[in-house]
């Protein structure tokens, strides 16, 4: 009996280490699986409230600018015209209709831009009855589909028109379709990317412009700034195969908005052109160029300038 008791005292001796060592492995281990519970909740907290974000269905809204200016001045001998009054107007239009699904979108955008200008000189019979004039005259629309490969690309379509409204109508106007891929690295930014795009130029015959078949790249941004600020940018480019530096065009236009009180405030708009096709068409129609260049090749590079216009005044969004 004495032999046994030995024997147990022993044998608890060499158990005991062995599950005070299990004890602390487990609690160890226990901790560490716990960390990576911890650790997955936050992950899955994190893509609840990216999958919350999205916003899906159609979300549309309208932004529209409008600027005026007037002065008259009666009697101010300072001036070399003592009598003269200006009026201008400016009305600048942004739209959107965006439908956002699963595994396709559809983004439409539209913008005008229109402005008139009155110069009356009482002491000049010529302009004392002179009415507004057009200075400015801008349509943008367009249309893109995508169907989704992954979070972040699609392989999409698009089609977008330009043209001038009040005059010239179609006189030029460009019409681009094509397909290719667009990215969306983040939600207010779209990169569209057409290796396969058909810019049909449309004009009378008694003016120069030639369609061609080239690569579209579209780019267009939306951030909301500091203290109500909210800017939009889109740039839109045609690189042509047939002839890159001659049938090539841009625009990048840029607005800014700041909401001053229920969806009123103050608005921004400027707008970049390149396009040498029109600046040497308006060579041609200029009546006080003597030597008109022979083709579009012979155009001076002084005679192909950047074409810019802005626009500043009260704003009004609606936003759904």
């Amino acid at each position: 009996m004495k032999r046994i008791s030995v024997l147990l005292v022993v044998f608890m001796g060499f158990l005991l280490p062995t599950q005070a060592q299990t004890l602390d492995e487990l609690k160890a281990t226990k901790a560490e699986k716990e960390a990576q519970v911890a650790a997955l909740n936050g992950e899955i907290s994190g893509l609840a409230a990216q999958i919350s974000a999205i916003d899906l269905g159609w979300k549309k809204g309208i932004l529209g600018t409008l600027g005026l200016s007037a002065n008259s001045f009666s009697n101010w001998y300072q001036k070399a015209d003592a009598n003269t009054s200006a009026t201008t107007i400016g009305i600048s239009i942004n739209s959107f209709a965006n439908l956002i699904e699963e595994k396709y979108f559809w983004r439409n955008n539209g913008n005008i831009n229109l402005g008139w200008l009155k110069f009356v000189n009482d002491d000049d019979p010529v302009t004392a009855d002179n009415g507004f004039e057009q200075t400015a005259d801008v349509l943008n629309i367009s249309s893109l589909y995508g169907y989704k490969v992954s979070d972040k690309w699609a392989i999409s379509a698009l089609g977008e028109y330009r043209t001038s409204v009040l005059s010239n109508f179609n006189n030029p106007g460009y019409l681009d379709i094509g397909a290719g891929a667009t990215w969306t690295p983040q939600q207010n930014l779209v990169v569209v990317f057409h290796p396969l795009n058909y810019n049909f130029v449309f004009s009378d015959s008694d003016l120069s412009y030639e369609s061609s078949l080239g690569c579209k790249v579209v780019a267009d941004y939306t951030q909301s700034l500091p203290m109500g600020l909210a800017w939009k940018s889109n740039l839109s480019a045609f690189f042509s195969y047939k002839d890159i530096s001659n049938l090539s065009n841009y625009t990048w236009v840029n607005s800014f908005s700041a909401s001053i009180f229920n969806g009123v405030g103050l608005g921004f708009e400027f707008g970049l052109r390149g396009n040498k096709q029109e600046s040497f068409n308006a060579v041609l129609a200029d009546p006080d160029v003597v030597n008109p260049p022979a083709d579009i090749d012979a155009l001076d590079s002084g005679d192909n300038k950047v074409q810019t216009y802005w626009l500043f005044g009260v704003t009004y969004s609606i936003a759904k």
